[in-house]
């Protein structure tokens, strides 16, 4: 495993995707923009840590399944364990748990769109923490597009005082910036197979959520849940986790942070027709308007579609000169 600074040249990690690339994050995209969904009607009868804790904890079961069929054994270091843990802590702990708490407050598809602002603060925070991503015009105009796309959707209630709603939506701003700091740092797991990768981390975050649940929600004193929250959980731990996290480390070790955390402006589309559709859920126009701004952001940031216009490579310039 190499330091998330470290150049990704001559690791195989490609700065644009190929086409099974693309599928692989379409199929991704479908399978967490489903996750919203889940929790939202898994929540209708359980807490935000009892369901992360099963979400996690049955997907561990499954990953070590699947692991020990196909002959893939995990590492025992410490160091190796301690690296797992982390990823699952910026991966899973914090934005599963923020996400879910503020799913109790706003819909499934405002979460996914607040979530689609992961790839703007990767472009800043990959800035400060690697030495092979930097800051470039391109990147700052996509920020600034992204930025003012957050600050749409969250609109004239910020400024009313920070009731929960707005709370909410901060919780989800959490969870990018999270999810951004997964991504970074998981650069360093390119040399693992993405099986053994997701199985590590899942398991070592599933454990440390089973503690946290145990002295928030007291399981013990819920009632027993209905079969509808049972296969809601069982779809986010089967489905949203461990098939999801298998194809999060493959894109990881082929396409990099940046390409890979593209997934989350893909999935508010599936995550906003799912809530509209099956829950009844309302989309607001400055949602649409937002959302609009942060996809104009990542198109400059990606800058591929303006080579593509100008039919030449784009001149990229540091911000640092």
């Amino acid at each position: 495993m190499r330091p998330a600074g470290e150049s990704a040249t001559g690791t195989g990690i490609r700065a644009v995707m190929s086409a099974a690339d693309w599928t692989l994050l379409l199929v991704l995209a479908t399978l967490w923009g489903g996750s919203y969904l889940f929790g939202k009607v898994a929540l209708a009868e359980l807490p935000p840590f009892t369901v992360a804790t099963g979400r996690l904890g049955l997907a561990a079961i499954v990953l070590h399944v699947v692991a020990r069929v196909t002959g893939q054994r995990l590492p025992w270091t410490t160091a190796a364990w301690r690296a797992f843990w982390i990823m699952g802590l910026l991966n899973n702990i914090i934005p599963m748990s923020l996400i879910l708490w503020g799913q109790i407050t706003i819909g499934s598809g405002l979460a996914a769109i607040l979530n689609a602002s992961t790839p703007l603060f990767t472009v800043l925070l990959a800035h400060v923490f690697t030495r092979d991503e930097r800051l470039t015009v391109h990147k700052v105009g996509g920020v600034l597009f992204g930025l003012a796309g957050v600050a749409v959707m969250i609109g004239p209630d910020a400024l009313g005082g920070l009731h929960r709603g707005v709370l909410a939506q901060v919780a989800m701003l959490g969870a990018a910036v999270s999810y951004a700091c997964a991504g970074i740092f998981g650069r360093r797991f390119a040399g693992t197979p993405p099986l053994v990768t997701a199985t590590g981390q899942v398991t070592a975050s599933g454990l440390t959520l089973l503690a946290l649940s145990f002295v928030v929600d007291q399981p013990w004193r819920l009632a027993v849940p209905g079969f509808r929250t049972w296969a809601a959980v069982a779809a986010l731990a089967v489905l949203c986790t461990a098939l999801a996290y298998v194809i999060y480390f493959r894109i990881l070790a082929t396409s990099g942070a940046s390409n890979l955390l593209l997934v989350t402006l893909l999935m508010p589309v599936n995550a906003a027709l799912l809530g509209v559709v099956v829950l009844g859920e309302h989309i607001e126009l400055r949602h649409l308007a937002g959302m609009a701004l942060i996809a104009a952001g990542l198109v400059v940031i990606d800058g591929r579609f303006s080579s593509y216009l100008l039919g030449r490579l784009p001149e990229e310039r540091s911000v640092s000169g």
